[in-house]
C-alpha cells in the first residue's frame, strides 16, 4: 500500500511538471523509427497544423513530400525558413533551390564542416528531431523522428537555429 502511494505520488508529481504554462498537460512525444515507419508522414502532418512559422535545419533535403508541405505552408501564409548543409544543398537532388524558388527564405550552413542538424520548429510550440532525415533515403534506412509538442523545449531549438542563421548565406550567393 506505501509503494502504491509513492508511485501515485511520483506519477502527480511528474504530471505537474510536464504541465505548460496554459495549464494544459503536455502532449505525449510522438516516436517514428524508419525503415517504413511513418517518419515522412509524421513530419507532413505536423507541417499541414503549421499556423504562424516553420523553421528548419536540414543536411539531407531531398524528400519530395516533405518539401510539397513547406512550399504549401508557405502558400497558407506560414512564414517558412531553412538552413540547409552548404555541401548537401549543392549535391543533385537536393530540394533547397526548388524551395528557394518557391518564394522560401533558404540559406545555407558553410561555417561547419557538417551542419548535420535535422530540426523543424513549428510555431515555436513542436519540435521535429531525431536522426530521420528530410531526404527520400530516409524511410529505407534505420533512423528515428521524435515529435514533442512543448513550447520551452522548441524555444531552446529556435534560439539555436537563430544563432546559425547568423552566419548561413542565401542559398546560391
Amino acid at each position: 500500500m506505501k509503494r502504491a502511494f509513492l508511485l501515485a505520488i511520483l506519477y502527480l508529481a511528474i504530471s505537474i511538471a510536464a504541465t505548460r504554462s496554459s495549464g494544459c498537460p503536455a502532449a505525449e512525444p510522438a516516436v517514428y523509427f524508419s525503415p517504413k515507419g511513418g517518419c515522412t508522414q509524421a513530419v507532413v502532418d505536423e507541417l499541414a497544423r503549421a499556423k504562424k512559422t516553420v523553421r528548419v535545419q536540414a543536411y539531407n533535403f531531398t524528400s519530395p513530400p516533405i518539401v510539397a508541405a513547406l512550399i504549401a505552408a508557405h502558400g497558407r501564409g506560414v512564414d517558412v525558413q531553412l538552413c540547409l548543409d552548404a555541401r548537401a544543398a549543392a549535391s543533385k537532388g537536393n530540394a533547397g533551390r526548388q524551395c528557394a524558388a518557391a518564394g522560401l527564405p533558404t540559406f545555407v550552413d558553410a561555417a561547419h564542416p557538417i551542419a548535420h542538424s535535422k530540426v523543424m520548429i513549428i510555431d515555436g510550440e513542436t519540435l521535429v528531431t531525431g536522426s530521420f532525415n528530410f531526404s527520400k533515403q530516409a524511410e529505407k534506412n534505420l533512423e528515428n523522428l521524435l515529435v514533442i509538442h512543448d513550447a520551452g523545449l522548441a524555444a531552446k531549438y529556435l534560439a539555436n537555429w537563430s544563432e546559425h542563421q547568423k552566419h548561413c548565406q542565401p542559398l546560391g550567393k
